[in-house]
Formats: structure tokens, C-alpha cells, sequence
């Protein structure tokens, strides 16, 4: 049995899936803790695994809802890099104070890595990567935060490493006082990433070849395995309120844009129910941050409002499913074989829009700062008839489930672990 220490930060969609890392883990022998926000200790605890304690308010390190212009000011930008490193020197103290002195072996998150590696060098313990999005450079494609557009592969590998050195740049505090509290010589976070790439540290990726095939340009030990699903009871069901509107009518449509457009509520419930009934679907909203609900339409028995549902179970039961395309609720449409009508916010959602839609899986993206247009109502009802009844959007997501079922992205994970630590 080996001590295990994951560590992760962010919203919903950053934690979830390494509930099911570490319960796979725990099946198969180890210790398990996971290291997160507050908010998402009930999540971890009923996977069965040890919460520890790590701080800092996600939402804090948020861009601001609502439209923006393409390019932001240099003041608007400085402000939301203060805010991210902010978030993330906070978030450095928590990562020492969750690991104790018996951990064994780091499993570190994207957002959690930069840190975490410290605490590996401190310790003299093995640490594995665990990441949920494609970072590494690659002449493939761009980065992934930075949209989905092509810029050549030597314009893409240019921008993947001053996407780098930008992270660099974010954990330059973060990395001083960490290494400090630690008792470490003083390095820099672009010194201690490139001493992790020249020992080839491990880093498995948590989604499907289905959408992004392993770069052949990527170096040694960067390995793409599949999907880490979140973990829920074997025994979970819908809530009633839920069987007993899908009971009601034929498949609706789901909404939601989970950790994104906090206090948009308002507009987008009622921008999403007048879609809904254009389009003549049934819908289910699912509140989210953004605060959705259907208080103002009590009386539509087509439209019912969902807290915090397992995608796994409510998917399936839908015709199509509009959503901010988060790395998770991305692969979770597939694996359900619905269509997806993709409405990106910020970071990495228009890489993966883009992946669904080039897929065929789904309807042509609609960009969120597209929602506050004249024409926003009449353009996602289209993209709802055409998600519902066009059948090819369903086949290619049938094609796609069908080889995500043949991936163990979890046992992967427990494969590497068996050999870091033996």
C-alpha cells in the first residue's frame, strides 16, 4: 500500500474527474488523499477518499462574465494575471501544509504541477503529472487556451512555449516562497519545469485520442490514455423530480454552463427558454454558477430547472446538449452519444468546441460573447433543431462512444503508479 497524496484546483470540472483516479486507487490497494477547495469535500469523501484541505477561491481568478472585445486592454489583462497569481501564491502555502510526512507519491493536476514539483524535489518522493489538457508544445495545434485556430506548426510550437513561459511568469511568486518555506535553493519556475522535461517526468493525459491524437512531436513520457470519469455510486439514480419530467415527453435538452457566466443567470435563463421553445424541444437547465433557473416560467411543464446531476446518468436521456465545452463535459456529451451544441466562454472551451464540431459531433460552435447579439435567440434555436434533428451529429457520436468505451484511462493511471512505486 502506498501513501498518496492528488492534488487539484479550480472549479467542478478541474476536481471531478480524480475522484475516479482515486477511488481506482483505493480499489486497487493505496491510501488515497485528495487535496481541493473546501466546496468539493463532500465530492471527495463520498468516493471514499481522505479530503485534505487546499485554499483560495477559484472564482476569484475568474475573467468577468459577458462580452469582450478580441482583444483585451493591457490593463484589463494585468488585472486578471494579478488575480491568477494571487490565486495561485495562495494556493502554494496550501499544497506544503496537505502534504504530510508520509506521503509517498504526488499526483499533481495542471494547475497544481508547477507547485507540487517542489514539494517532490523537497521530499526526495516521486511525483506523476495528471493532466487534463494537451499543454505540452506542439507543431498539432496551438494552445489550447489560446483558441482553436491553427497558426502553422512553427507557429504553434513558438506559441505553446510562450504559453509556458507565460505559466512561468504566474508562479514566479508563488515558487519564490514555496521553495523558501521548503528549504530549497531558490530556482525559478521555468528552471524547474526545464529540469522536468530533460528527466522526461512523467505526465498522463486524461482524455481520448478520439479528439486529440497523441503529437508525434511530443517528447518521451507524455502519453495520452483516456478519459478519467468522475466517480459517482453504483447505485445513483436521477432525482425523482427529474425521471419524473423525462417520464412526461420525449428527450429533452440539456443547458448548462457549469463554472462559467457567474451572475449572468438572469439573461441566459430566459435567452435559453426562448430558444428552447423556438425550437419546439423540451429543455433542462442546469443551474450552475451562472446561477440558471426557470423561476419566471413555474408554469411550463416543458422546462425544469437541475441542481448538481452526474452527467454519466442524465446524458444519455437527453436529444442534444448545449454546454461550455469544459474538457469533462466534452468527453461526458460523447460517452452519452448525444450531439453537442457548443457554446465556448474562455481558456480551453473553443479548442475543445472545436475538436466536437470537426468531429462532427457537433452543431458549428456559438462563441458566449455571440449570446449578448440581436440575433442570439434565433441562432441557438437553429443550432437546437439542427443538434435534434439531424441524425448525422448523433451517429458521430455514436462512433466516437463507442471507442471511448474501449479506453481505461484510470487504470492507466494505477498501471504507472505500480511503477513509480515499485
Amino acid at each position: 500500500m502506498t501513501k498518496i497524496l492528488i492534488t487539484a484546483a479550480g472549479s467542478y470540472g478541474d476536481i471531478a474527474p480524480y475522484t475516479g483516479v482515486g477511488a481506482r486507487l483505493r480499489d486497487a490497494g493505496h491510501d488515497v488523499a485528495l487535496a481541493t477547495h473546501d466546496a468539493y469535500a463532500p465530492l471527495v469523501q463520498a468516493a471514499g477518499l481522505e479530503f485534505r484541505h487546499l485554499p483560495a477561491d477559484p472564482r476569484a481568478s475568474r475573467p468577468a462574465p459577458g462580452p469582450r472585445p478580441r482583444s483585451a486592454s493591457p490593463d484589463s489583462k494585468r488585472d486578471l494575471m494579478r488575480k491568477a497569481a494571487a490565486f495561485i501564491r495562495e494556493l502554494g502555502g496550501g499544497i506544503a501544509d496537505a502534504a504530510r510526512d508520509d506521503t509517498e507519491l504526488l499526483l499533481l493536476s495542471t494547475t497544481t504541477a508547477p507547485l507540487g514539483r517542489h514539494l517532490a524535489e523537497a521530499r526526495d518522493i516521486p511525483s506523476l503529472g495528471l493532466s487534463l489538457v494537451p499543454n505540452a508544445p506542439t507543431g498539432d495545434f496551438a494552445p489550447v487556451v489560446g483558441g482553436a485556430r491553427s497558426l502553422g506548426r512553427w507557429g504553434n510550437r513558438t506559441a505553446g512555449r510562450l504559453s509556458l513561459r507565460i505559466v512561468d511568469r504566474l508562479f514566479k511568486d508563488a515558487t519564490r516562497d514555496l521553495r523558501t518555506r521548503l528549504g530549497l535553493p531558490p530556482a525559478t519556475p521555468r528552471t524547474v519545469r526545464r529540469r522536468a522535461e530533460a528527466a522526461l517526468w512523467p505526465v498522463l493525459h486524461g482524455f481520448s485520442e478520439v479528439l486529440v491524437p497523441r503529437p508525434a512531436d511530443w517528447r518521451t513520457g507524455l502519453d495520452v490514455v483516456g478519459n478519467w470519469w468522475p466517480w459517482h455510486a453504483p447505485d445513483a439514480q436521477l432525482p425523482p423530480a427529474v425521471e419524473d419530467f423525462l417520464a412526461a415527453g420525449p428527450p429533452p435538452v440539456f443547458i448548462g454552463f457549469g463554472s462559467m457566466a457567474g451572475g449572468e443567470g438572469e439573461r441566459l435563463s430566459s435567452l435559453a427558454v426562448r430558444a428552447l421553445r423556438r425550437a419546439k424541444v423540451r429543455g433542462i437547465l442546469q443551474s450552475g454558477w451562472a446561477g440558471l433557473t426557470t423561476e419566471h416560467t413555474r408554469q411550463d411543464p416543458d422546462i425544469l430547472t437541475v441542481g448538481e446531476v452526474p452527467h454519466a446518468l442524465l446524458f444519455p436521456r437527453m436529444s442534444a446538449v448545449v454546454h461550455h465545452c469544459g474538457a469533462g463535459t466534452t468527453a461526458a456529451g460523447l460517452r452519452a452519444k448525444v450531439p453537442t451544441v457548443p457554446v465556448p466562454v474562455t481558456a480551453d472551451q473553443p479548442f475543445w468546441a472545436a475538436r466536437l464540431a470537426s468531429l462532427g459531433a457537433a452543431t458549428t460552435p456559438i462563441p458566449f460573447k455571440d449570446l449578448a447579439a440581436d440575433d442570439a435567440v434565433t441562432r441557438l434555436a437553429d443550432a437546437l433543431t439542427k443538434a435534434t434533428t439531424d441524425p448525422a451529429h448523433r451517429d458521430r457520436a455514436t462512433e466516437a462512444a463507442h471507442r471511448l468505451a474501449t479506453e481505461d484511462g484510470t487504470g492507466a493511471v494505477t498501471e504507472a503508479v505500480a511503477r513509480l512505486t515499485t
